[in-house]
């Protein structure tokens, strides 16, 4: 018998190859409570451990390629995915072998181009930039760059809402399914997040939140949005409800650290009842 209020089951396989937070506030962390707050069920390979906190990530291990391919073949043989996640991939060798993986899994996969760390650590080295250009991009069903990760990725400056839609497109062109280039880079007192497909764009819109506790905000987004995927949502309606969640547990940072501070990510818990689906975006004009 399920406890009252709760779903007999998780609905959503997340697989989530990523980094590990020391902190808790991002990486393979914030994945697992965004994907569980969501109703879906996070699974993990994890390629890094990292030595961080609010202040800055201080020393990152590797985990060898290898091993990191051994956990996620150990989850798809036997659990299953329903859709991937991918975020902190540190060389070249492991992003090919990803893209790999994804081929094989035939599962919708979110790629989160992690490059630097809040603190700014570079998380990819040698070459995995334009591994993930020609790798990667090709195999994500939903890519989320930030406006730096766009700009790195395209060569196409992202100062504006223009610069966004130039970089989405050329990432559409490069292979992707759809890009949501965020924008809380970007100047400005409203912060727009674009989402591009080949059958046009939707824009969410808000007033910017001006707090310093955002640390893990991208991999949240991008684990949202993939168990939405994985349930079986539109990408419109999986965005929306992402997008909505991770506003609100922005708003609702418990103050942690004396950094970059962590979400709330168990905000709904203390909300009531959790919608299906965010407030619905309007094509062009933002939420």
């Amino acid at each position: 018998m399920s406890a009252p209020g709760l779903t007999a089951a998780p609905r959503g396989r997340v697989l989530i190859v990523a980094g590990s937070d020391s902190g808790g506030g991002a990486g393979v962390q914030a994945d697992i409570k965004a994907v569980t707050m969501l109703g879906g069920y996070a699974a993990t390979a994890i390629t890094a451990v990292t030595v961080q906190n609010t202040l800055g990530v201080s020393a990152v291990h590797e985990i060898p390629v290898p091993l990191v391919v051994a956990q996620a073949r150990a989850v798809l043989d036997d659990i299953g995915a329903d859709a991937i996640k991918t975020g902190m991939l540190g060389g070249p060798e492991l992003v090919e072998a990803v893209a790999g993986l994804i081929g094989r899994a035939g599962v919708p996969a979110v790629v989160d181009p992690v490059m630097i760390a809040k603190g700014g650590q570079p998380l990819l080295h040698g070459g995995a930039i334009e591994a993930l250009r020609t790798s990667l991009v090709p195999r994500a069903a939903l890519l989320t760059p930030n406006a730096p990760e766009a700009e790195a990725l395209t060569g196409v400056p992202v100062a504006c809402l223009d610069g966004q839609r130039r970089a989405g497109e050329a990432l559409l062109k490069a292979g992707a399914e759809a890009v949501l280039v965020k924008g809380g880079h970007v100047p400005g007192e409203r912060v727009v997040d674009l989402l591009l497909t080949s059958g046009g764009e939707t824009l969410f819109e808000g007033p910017r939140i001006e707090t310093r506790h955002t640390h893990g905000t991208g991999c949240t987004l991008a684990s949202a949005c993939a168990a939405g995927l994985a349930q079986g949502m539109d990408l419109v309606d999986a965005v929306a409800r992402a997008w909505a969640y991770t506003a609100e547990a922005i708003r609702r940072a418990p103050g942690f650290g004396a950094g970059h501070g962590p979400l709330d990510h168990g905000w709904p818990l203390g909300a009531g009842s959790w919608p299906v689906a965010g407030p619905a975006p309007r094509g062009g004009a933002g939420l």
